[in-house]
């Protein structure tokens, strides 16, 4: 049986993101050094959807992208549930920009944060990666956070209780959602009084981005 053939990034698909969400010349050989390794492993361990790398620019890295705008002064970010590195990695490769900054990766996944620790090593984005469960590791965190992101991951409600101690000492908190994003904001306020921005994603289709200042517990 012929094996199938690979599937090769779309020169329009990037320029289409870079025009949406515009970084530096060194961000994009950061980004594409990402993109390259994301590639190799995908062939081998299911890192994303194999149906959405076509469009692997604007689906996945541009959507990871357009959060710094949002927080542009933060320097320190936590991202819950890295998996193939959105929007960690991501941020990671614009953090670069910045000295001092830094963006941890929290994966429970020992597969999955070893692909994350090669993808800040070749890409040279400053970062690390913590192999724990999101709760577990937020209940020791001591460090300073700026901004904390989660991207397909848990369901809102869930979200906000790993980040309500972060949020409370200052932390902006950036949740990726889909369509379902209305369902998800009703069952969160059983449980945590909330006032959340809705921002349409700048990618297209039914997304969405949950912003919180504020979280405390009904």
């Amino acid at each position: 049986m012929a094996k199938p053939a690979p599937i090769s990034i779309s020169a329009a698909d990037k320029a289409a993101a870079l025009k949406l969400t515009p970084v530096s010349r060194e961000t994009e050989v950061r980004l594409d050094r990402y993109v390259d390794l994301l590639m190799a492993w995908q062939a081998k361990t299911n890192l994303i959807a194999p149906s959405t790398l076509p469009q692997l620019w604007t689906r996945h890295i541009s959507d990871s992208l357009q959060l710094l705008d949002l927080a542009p002064n933060a320097r320190h970010w936590l991202d819950f549930g890295s998996g193939g590195g959105f929007p960690g990695v991501v941020l990671a490769c614009a953090m670069a920009e910045y000295p001092g900054a830094s963006v941890q990766l929290v994966e429970r996944i020992a597969k999955k944060a070893a692909f994350l620790r090669e993808a800040l090593r070749v890409t040279g984005a400053p970062g690390s990666v913590v192999l724990a469960d999101i709760g577990d590791y937020v209940d020791s965190l001591k460090a300073p956070v700026d901004c904390v992101t989660a991207r397909a991951v848990a369901p809102l409600h869930m979200l906000l209780g790993f980040a309500a101690p972060l949020v409370q000492r200052g932390a902006k908190a950036l949740f990726l959602k889909g369509q379902d994003v209305e369902s998800e904001l009703t069952e969160a306020t059983k449980y945590w009084n909330i006032k959340p921005l809705l921002h349409p994603s700048r990618t297209g289709g039914h997304g969405w981005i949950v912003e919180l200042n504020t979280i405390e517990r009904r």
